[in-house]
């Protein structure tokens, strides 16, 4: 019986002080998030995804690829460049894989093309950024049909309360190509220079000035700036008479 006691006394006595040793650790409501991740960014003017994808992703990817620890490697491909992020192990120490990742940037350096710019390589750390979504838009359509998805995904996110900022990225500038008919350009005395320079001058943004009132001054523009193919089509040419 009185072992009986003494082992119940013994259980009493860890459970609260178990208890007073929980109450009484410091805990922090948003713990900092400590993922060992590493970021490769690689720019190169002008080039599409997929020469991105094939000449930028795919040497630094064989580099990094042989540095110990690696769980996961992602890369994306866009207009412009590429990015290539790394998720180590848990338990990586990230200074000697910040080091490693840097080696092995350099080391594919001399597989990218000459006119690319120095990797940057970068630590990810979740605890300095603000909280981050990324969303990936992908599908059997054409290009144009999932930018304006793309676009229009965009600007219902922007109206999403607490959202301070949404970015698109891989988003291709649009190119608008112009053939003239070369006998009705005869049969108005042009030539291309002419109508080269006419569209030109027609597609600027044209400040007029500034509109002064009672509730203050409003800045006044002049639209010039061509947002569709007809506004092209419209244009006079040249007025006869």
């Amino acid at each position: 019986m009185k072992r009986s006691r003494t082992v119940i006394m013994s259980l009493v006595t860890i459970i609260i002080a178990g208890v007073v040793t929980y109450i009484n650790v410091p805990k922090e409501a948003e713990p900092d998030i400590n993922i060992p991740m590493i970021y490769v960014s690689m720019t190169h003017d002008g080039i599409s995804p997929e020469d991105a994808e094939r000449l930028l992703i795919r040497p630094m990817e064989q580099e990094l690829r042989t540095i110990e620890g690696i769980e996961e490697i992602t890369a994306s491909a866009y207009e412009g460049g590429a990015n290539v992020t790394i998720k180590f192990d848990a338990g990586t120490n990230v200074e000697p894989a910040l080091q490693d990742v840097r080696a092995k940037s350099d080391a594919a350096k001399a597989k990218l093309p000459r006119e690319t710019e120095e990797p940057s390589v970068t630590e990810i750390k979740f605890s300095r950024f603000d909280p981050m979504l990324v969303l990936n838009l992908a599908g059997e359509v054409p290009e144009r049909t999932l930018t304006m998805i793309a676009r229009d995904l965009k600007e219902k996110i922007e109206g999403v309360t607490g959202v301070m900022e949404v970015t698109l990225v891989g988003v291709r500038e649009e190119l608008m190509e112009v053939i003239v008919n070369p006998l009705a350009m005869e049969s108005y005395s042009l030539d291309q220079a002419q109508i080269l320079s006419l569209v030109d001058r027609n597609n600027r943004l044209v400040a007029a000035g500034a509109l002064h009132t009672d509730e203050g001054r409003f800045p006044v523009k002049v639209p010039g700036v061509f947002e569709s193919a007809a506004d092209i089509l419209e244009m006079p040419i040249k007025a006869v008479g």
